[in-house]
C-alpha cells in the first residue's frame, strides 16, 4: 500500500498529477480541488494516496489532504460510486461541506457534483450519515468529518448518552489528540467522557 507520495510535482493535466519521487513519475489521478492545491511544476509536494487495484489495473489517487482521502475511502464504499464519481464529488465539494450534507441529509447538495443524479445523491447520504459517526467543530467552526473507526465509535457511544453531537466529537477528538490516532475504543470513550464533564 502506498500512504503517500513526496516528491516533485513533473507536470498536470485535466485530471491527473506526475509527482517524481527519486526519478520514478508517478501518475496519480486527482479531484480538481487536488489539482488546484498542488504548487507549479518543479516544485516539491506532498499527496495522500489511495492505491486502486482491479482485475487489469492498478491505480494511484492521490489528494492534498487526509480528510480527502477518507471521504474518497467512504464514497467508493457506497454502491454506484466508483472512483470517477467519488473524484467529481470531491472537485465539487470541500470535505467540511460534504460532511454536512451527510449530516443534514442534504442530497440536493451532493447532486451538484458531476455524474450525480438524485437517486445516488440520496443512495450516498442515506448509506454515509452512519458512518460519518458525526461533526466536530474546528477553529473557524467548519464541520469535519470523523473518521470511521474507533473514533466514530466513541462519537456514537457519547451520544447514545445524550451528548449532544458536537460535544461528542469535540471531546472525543480532544481525547484522540491526547491518546494518539492508535487509541482503542475504551481508552477513548474514558477520556471523552473526563473532557465532556470539564
Amino acid at each position: 500500500m502506498i500512504a503517500h507520495l513526496k516528491g516533485l510535482v513533473a507536470s498536470t493535466g485535466i485530471d491527473h498529477a506526475v509527482i517524481e519521487v527519486a526519478g520514478v513519475g508517478y501518475l496519480v489521478g486527482a479531484s480538481a480541488r487536488t489539482l488546484a492545491a498542488l504548487p507549479p511544476a518543479g516544485e516539491a509536494c506532498l499527496v495522500h494516496t489511495e492505491l486502486l487495484v482491479g482485475e487489469d489495473f492498478l491505480r494511484l489517487v492521490g489528494f492534498a489532504g487526509a480528510a480527502e482521502r477518507d471521504w474518497f475511502r467512504l464514497l467508493t464504499g457506497v454502491q454506484g460510486v466508483g472512483a470517477r464519481v467519488a473524484l467529481a464529488i470531491l472537485s465539487a465539494l470541500e470535505p467540511s461541506d460534504l460532511s454536512r450534507a451527510v449530516m443534514a441529509q442534504d442530497k440536493a447538495t451532493v447532486a451538484r457534483a458531476n455524474g450525480v443524479g438524485p437517486k445516488l445523491a440520496e443512495r450516498i447520504v442515506r448509506e454515509l450519515k452512519d458512518k460519518v459517526g458525526g461533526v466536530a467543530l474546528g477553529s473557524a467552526a467548519a464541520a469535519q468529518v470523523v473518521p470511521a473507526g474507533a473514533s466514530a465509535d466513541a462519537v456514537s457511544a457519547l451520544l447514545n448518552l445524550g451528548f449532544r453531537p458536537a460535544e461528542a466529537s469535540a471531546a472525543v477528538a480532544a481525547a484522540e489528540e491526547e491518546l494518539g490516532a492508535g487509541a482503542g475504543l475504551d481508552a477513548l470513550v474514558r477520556l471523552a467522557l473526563r473532557k465532556a464533564a470539564k
